[in-house]
């Protein structure tokens, strides 16, 4: 498919990249705050996902843009996207139309690379956990954080019983494995310094589900004041969830022992970066 331009209501410029489409504006300025939300087969529950976090942003003092990355969705999701943004002309949107299914974490990637927010976020449509939360992981950036993740506390139910062990039991490994001290690497609720995260984005090798694990661990690992904002975790029944318990798993276990030397390498690195900032300092 060759590139395209035209104009849309919502905010300026569309482009096509290769096989992919995306709308976003050069006639919106520098906004505060970019929520990614990053869609694939979302039909379901887009549209109250995106009423309630419209909601919860617009009693908040900041500007923001939603930026809608659809990864190929199979339903009716795109069309949803397009009508959801044609039906709210004062807010500010961007739209990003993959032509063939990317994985979570490039999608996500992809999308705060475009936001034009000095803060870029991403919280899971089906909004297991609350939007109400974000602004309490935007304060924490303007008081000094790099990185604000909503650190997850699972409402008990018997019949979510599998998912709080599996994640425990994760975290666990992590902390064994790479020794670094996150809570909850794989929230779907992260935000970031944007001006911070790029350089992490520009190594980060896994482009599924990994994803999580590897930003959190090269954040910390690179010096960046991580901060975790206890939310409340409770989790839909009513929609068919994309983790492959078992499968998924594995996959993550493989992954984490591979990664242990990216970690040792990373943990050399920046010991040899902050010997040299020390002689510099002495040297000055």
């Amino acid at each position: 498919m060759t590139g395209m331009m035209s104009t849309v209501p919502n905010g300026g410029e569309q482009s096509a990249e290769s096989q992919d489409s995306a709308t976003g504006g050069d006639g919106v300025g520098r906004v505060d705050v970019s929520l990614v939300l990053a869609c694939y087969n979302e039909e379901g529950l887009i549209v109250d996902s995106v009423a309630r976090i419209l909601d919860a942003l617009d009693c908040c003092r900041w500007s923001y843009e939603i930026v809608f990355v659809d990864d190929c969705s199979k339903d009716k999701t795109r069309a949803l996207i397009e009508q959801l943004v044609a039906a709210h002309p004062t807010h500010t949107f961007q739209t990003i139309f993959h032509a063939e299914n990317q994985g979570r974490g490039a999608t996500v990637t992809r999308g705060m690379r475009a936001g034009r927010g000095g803060i870029v976020g991403y919280i899971d449509i089906d909004l297991e956990v609350d939007p109400l939360y974000v602004p309490a992981c935007i304060h924490a950036i303007e008081r000094g954080a790099d990185v604000a993740t909503g650190m997850r506390t699972y409402k008990f139910s018997m019949r979510s019983i599998d998912r709080y062990i599996l994640s425990r039991g994760y975290i666990a490994l992590v902390h064994a494995a790479l020794g670094v001290d996150v809570q909850d690497t794989e929230t779907g609720f992260k935000f970031f310094r944007k001006d911070r995260i790029l350089p992490i984005f520009d190594a980060i090798e896994a482009q599924h589900w990994f994803w999580d694990t590897e930003v959190m661990v090269r954040s910390v690992i690179a010096g960046l004041k991580v901060v975790e904002v206890p939310v409340l975790f409770i989790r839909r029944f009513d929609k068919t969830s994309g983790v492959r318990a078992v499968k998924d798993t594995i996959d993550y276990f493989l992954r984490l022992w591979r990664f242990r030397g990216t970690v040792s390498t990373l943990r050399r690195e920046a010991r040899v970066a902050g010997t040299k900032r020390d002689w510099i300092r002495q040297g000055l």
